[in-house]
C-alpha cells in the first residue's frame, strides 16, 4: 500500500480524540475528505485498543499497527501522544480552535472488584497486566507486572480473560486458574439459541486450550466467585477464597448470584487479574466539555447520525454504544466521519 493523500484541503480542521480503531477509521475517512486531521492519543503510542488492548500474538504491532498509523502520516495525519485530554491538554481548544471534533475515547472504566485485600500488591486489572506485556514485548524487555513462576487467578471470563490467560501462559506461570461466576454453556446449542444467533455453546478459546495443553484442563471454575484475597507480611496478594454461587430469583424477579454456604475455597495466588468488563468511557472528558450522556454513562449520540449535545462534537465507538468489538468501533468511526463531513461542508461524499 501507498500512501494516497487528497489532491485538494478543504481548510477545515477536525480534531479526534482517541487513536483506536474508531478513531483511525474516523481520522483516515476525514483526511480522505481533504480535512486538516489531529489525532490526540493519551498513551505514548497510538493504536488505543488496538496496540495495548490486544496482545502482540493476536496483533503485530510493528507489521499490522503502526505500519498503517506511518502510512496514515504520510498521508497528512498528524498524531500527537501523551495527550491527556482534561491534564495536560485543556479541553475547552477543541471547541475554540477545531471546526469539528470527533470523541472515540473506548469504554476504558475498568469493573473493580472491591472486597477484603483489594489493594493487596499483585491484584491488578486486566488492561495494566496487558498494557505492561505490550510495552514491555516493543522494548525487547521483561515486563513490570511478570506471572512467571506464580499461580496466577484470571477473574473474568471473555476475550479479555483469555488474553491474560495467554500471556501468562507465555511468562511461564506455575499454574492458572479462571474464575467464572456465570455457568458453563451446553455442549449444545439450547431452544432459545437457534440458529443463525451466534452459539452459546462451550468451547475453549486459544488461552485455554494452551492452559489445558500444559496443565491437564480447561483452567476455568463456573459459578464461582471471590469472597476475600489474602496477604502476607509485605502486603502481597499470597491467596484468595473463593465461594460457589447459584443464580437465584430476587423479589423484583431478577436473576442474583447466592453464595452456596460451605463451599469456600482457599487457593494459592500470587498474580490476580481482574477481567470482569468495563462499565463504560472515563467521565473526566465527558465532564469537562459537558457532553451530554446516557443512562449507562456512555455519550449520547444516536447510531446513524452520531452527533451529541454539542454542535462539532460527535461520538463513535466504545464510548457511544459501550463495549463492543473492534469491527464495530472501526464501522462507526467510518459512520461518524460521514455525518462530520456532512457538517462542515453541507453534503458528503463519504461512504
Amino acid at each position: 500500500m501507498v500512501p494516497e493523500a487528497p489532491k485538494v484541503r478543504t481548510g477545515k480542521k477536525v480534531a479526534v480524540i482517541g487513536s483506536g480503531p474508531a478513531g483511525l477509521a474516523a481520522a483516515a475517512q476525514l483526511n480522505l475528505a481533504g480535512h486538516t486531521v489531529t489525532v490526540f492519543e493519551r498513551a505514548d503510542r497510538p493504536g488505543g485498543l488496538l496496540m495495548y488492548g490486544i496482545p502482540n500474538m493476536k496483533l503485530d504491532k510493528q507489521e499490522v499497527v503502526l505500519r498503517r498509523i506511518k502510512l496514515m502520516e504520510k498521508e497528512g495525519i498528524k498524531f500527537i501522544c501523551n495527550a491527556n485530554v482534561g491534564d495536560n491538554v485543556e479541553p475547552q481548544i477543541f471547541l475554540k480552535e477545531y471546526d469539528a471534533t470527533v470523541i472515540c475515547t473506548g469504554a476504558t472504566q475498568p469493573r473493580d472488584l472491591p472486597i477484603e485485600g483489594r489493594n493487596l500488591k499483585g491484584v491488578h486489572f486486566a488492561m495494566e497486566f496487558l498494557t505492561a506485556n505490550t510495552k514491555a514485548v516493543l522494548a525487547g524487555a521483561s515486563s513490570p507486572i511478570n506471572a512467571a513462576g506464580k499461580d496466577v487467578v484470571v477473574i473474568g471470563g471473555g476475550d479479555t480473560g483469555t488474553d491474560c490467560v495467554g500471556t501468562s501462559m507465555r511468562h511461564g506461570c506455575k499454574s492458572l486458574v479462571q474464575i467464572e461466576i456465570l455457568p458453563k454453556p451446553p455442549m449444545e446449542r439450547a431452544a432459545d439459541n437457534p440458529w443463525p444467533e451466534w452459539p452459546k455453546v462451550y468451547k475453549m478459546d486459544y488461552g485455554q486450550e494452551e492452559a489445558a495443553a500444559k496443565f491437564g484442563a480447561d483452567p476455568r471454575i463456573y459459578l464461582t466467585t471471590v469472597k476475600k484475597f489474602v496477604g502476607d507480611e509485605a502486603g502481597n496478594v499470597k491467596e484468595l477464597v473463593t465461594v460457589e454461587i447459584k443464580w437465584e430469583k430476587n423479589d423484583k424477579g431478577q436473576f442474583i448470584p447466592k453464595e452456596q454456604p460451605g463451599t469456600e475455597k482457599t487457593r494459592p495466588a500470587q498474580l490476580v487479574l481482574l477481567a470482569m468488563g468495563f462499565l463504560g468511557p472515563e467521565q473526566a472528558l465527558l465532564k469537562e466539555i459537558n457532553v451530554e450522556t446516557d443512562a449507562r454513562s456512555n455519550i449520547k449520540a444516536e447510531h446513524g447520525a452520531f452527533t451529541t449535545s454539542i454542535p462539532g462534537v460527535f461520538a463513535a465507538g466504545d464510548c457511544r454504544r459501550g463495549q463492543s468489538l473492534v469491527v464495530w468501533a472501526i464501522n462507526e468511526g467510518r459512520g461518524a466521519a460521514r455525518e462530520c463531513d456532512r457538517f462542515l461542508m453541507g453534503a458528503t461524499d463519504l461512504p
